[in-house]
């Protein structure tokens, strides 16, 4: 689903990608763990095509996004793409249906199939009671949630996860994690988490370890 190869980033002079290669199954949850600087970042922004990488391929469903120009890799992100960040980045003067339902909507979705699925999708995540509350009435955990409910909406084939319980307490975090395992597992979507919390891949199959710009993978799986 996912193929990623010989892949090189530079900024200036200094390499921050250096030959990454690793594949990911539909359905699949790889941890990718790295310390600040390591590369983490610029590896997401090639998957999700916000940035092109200067060697290698990089193949998502079917498509080498290596070869797209912008417009074609906004349209991969914006209908087969979820992503899920520390911040939760919802728009401030949209209530938590308005923040689900624009993904929808830049899908093409008709008012009312983006009511209906917005709805589902949160009651899914289980604050549907919160549908017509606006971020700044919500609690951190309640915003992820939401984040996760406009991010799954779309029914994306692969899943980024930036560090999604970096803005938690440890409850909340906690269930925010198992969230995500099951409903990767219900929606079967692949999953990239990033983090640098250990506790954290073991809803993952396996863990990919960044460091100055090179990828090694732990020699056991975390789960199978």
């Amino acid at each position: 689903m996912l193929f990623i190869e010989g892949v090189s980033k530079s900024y200036q002079s200094r390499r921050v990608l250096n030959d990454v290669s690793f594949t990911i199954s539909p359905g699949e949850r790889v941890a990718l763990m790295g310390p600040s600087g390591s590369g983490k970042s610029t590896l997401l922004n090639c998957i999700s095509g916000l940035d092109s990488p200067d060697e290698g391929t990089i193949t998502f469903d079917g498509s080498d996004l290596t070869t797209l120009s912008i417009d074609e890799r906004t349209l991969i992100r914006r209908s087969r793409l979820g992503s899920i960040f520390q911040f939760f980045h919802l728009l401030p003067t949209m209530t938590a249906r308005e923040n689900v339902a624009l993904s929808l909507q830049l899908n093409g979705y008709s008012a009312t199939d983006q009511k209906t699925l917005s709805e589902e999708m949160l009651g899914e995540v289980g604050v549907l009671h919160r549908a017509d509350a606006f971020p700044r009435e919500m609690s951190g955990g309640e915003m992820q949630r939401v984040a996760i409910a406009r991010a799954l909406v779309i029914k994306p084939k692969l899943l980024l996860a930036d560090e999604p319980t970096g803005n938690l307490d440890t409850n909340n975090g906690e269930r925010v994690l198992s969230l995500i395992e099951s409903l990767s597992n219900a929606h079967q979507v692949a999953l990239i988490l990033v983090t640098h919390q250990e506790e954290t891949t073991r809803i993952c199959n396996r863990t990919l370890h960044i460091h100055d710009g090179k990828l090694t993978e732990s020699e056991e799986q975390t789960r199978t």
